[in-house]
């Protein structure tokens, strides 16, 4: 029996100290590990509790279970292998962060990157239908963070209509519409409209994932010369 009980002890500090390990990683309380080795050295970890970040504790994420995990790693694990070890070096990202029901200030949001902390959280129950080019688009804001001087908003304006203005929040327009247009006109979807950085977020999960056929959109395919252009310079050896 007491053999046992320093079992359990034991069991528990060091589940306790993995805890405090991941939290002063990444700085998010109630992280237990999904998996650690991988491919291009990306660290996935899984929400055991709800938790909440931020100065106002505005961010917001709760618990899964078991077959939510397992289920929505596999489709994230195959999405992000594709990304070698040495681009995710470049672009500062280390952890994967799965939880469900993710939201700022109590709006749903696909998922939040953080380049200082080198991590992606991701909301494993947005919509199907989209969950793959999701996580391209919200690493792909991992990216134009850690390049600012390369993606310039000013200049990605210039690209369209001389009449048409962004928004000036994402979240202050009612464009929020994923699907891809099959007449395009200068953007992919209705939330490329919002602003720049999504609209250039949207260009780049379009190619990456491969829902984009050539076409004779003259501003789109401006957009799309940009963005490999830029990817170019990030890593000479990146394809779509």
């Amino acid at each position: 029996m007491k053999i046992f009980k320093l079992v359990l002890i034991s069991f528990f500090l060091i589940s306790a100290a993995n805890s405090n390990s991941i939290y002063n990683l990444i700085k998010i309380p109630n992280l237990e590990i999904y998996k650690l080795k991988t491919p291009n050295k990306l660290k996935y970890f899984y929400a055991e509790k709800p938790f909440r970040l931020g100065v106002q504790k505005n961010i917001a994420c709760s618990n899964s279970d078991k077959k939510t995990y397992d289920k929505k790693f596999k489709i994230i694990f195959k999405s992000l292998n594709r990304y070698s070890a040495e681009f995710l070096k470049k672009i500062n990202l280390k952890y994967i962060v799965m939880c469900e029901n993710l939201s700022i200030s109590g709006i749903n949001t696909a998922g939040i990157p953080d380049h200082v902390m080198k991590t992606l959280i991701i909301d494993l129950k947005f919509n199907e239908k989209y969950f793959e080019r999701v996580i391209h688009h919200e690493l792909f804001h991992i990216i134009s963070d850690g390049f600012k001087d390369l993606f310039n908003e000013e200049k990605w304006k210039k690209f369209n209509d001389p009449n048409f203005k962004y928004a000036n929040c994402s979240t202050c327009s009612k464009n929020l519409g994923l699907d891809t247009y099959k007449n395009t006109n200068g953007f992919f979807t209705e939330y490329s409209m919002t602003i720049p950085s999504e609209d250039m977020a949207e260009v780049y999960s379009h190619l990456i994932s491969g829902n984009y056929k050539t076409s004779d959109d003259k501003i789109l395919n401006k957009k799309i010369k940009f963005i490999k252009d830029k990817l170019n310079e990030i890593d000479s050896t990146f394809v779509f």
